[in-house]
């Protein structure tokens, strides 16, 4: 597994980031996003939304677990499972349909809450903050 480290030091570093990410994604990758509450995840999906070509406002789906975008070059299938109580629950919201028919990319946020259905080449990106070095900025871990 190649480990690749980013740092940002703004919000429109991470979301440019983000957008560099989506210019470069294919079919049927599956990209996990893990990191604290406030670490910008979601900035992030943004980021990656609009490097997909979808100009809709991107938010992410905590209540509603899976919001789907059409209109970029790729569908677009934005996962939120912070509130998964059970891996089971994730076939329910498609999880499974998404992440196999290799049609689009999914990009689930709080992924380590549902681990053990993650495909094994799925991207693990992982966004942690240190005060020490500043409050916007960000350590991007991407595993792949």
């Amino acid at each position: 597994m190649q480990e690749t480290i980013i740092e940002t030091n703004s919000r429109e570093e991470t979301l440019h980031f983000g957008i560099e990410m989506g210019r470069n994604a294919v079919s049927g990758q599956v990209i996990c996003l893990d990191g604290d509450l406030g670490t910008g995840k979601t900035v992030f999906a943004q980021g990656f939304g609009h490097g997909l070509g979808i100009m809709e406002p991107i938010s992410s789906p905590t209540f509603t677990i899976l919001k789907e975008y059409d209109e970029g070059r790729l569908p677009f299938y934005h996962f939120d499972v912070y509130r998964i109580t059970s891996e089971d629950e994730m076939e329910e919201v498609g999880f499974f349909d998404k992440c196999d028919n290799g049609d689009g990319v999914c990009l689930v946020e709080w992924a380590e809450l549902i681990a053990g259905i993650i495909p094994a080449d799925a991207i693990r990106i992982t966004i942690e903050k240190d005060p020490e070095k500043g409050f916007d900025y960000r350590r991007i871990t991407i595993r792949e």
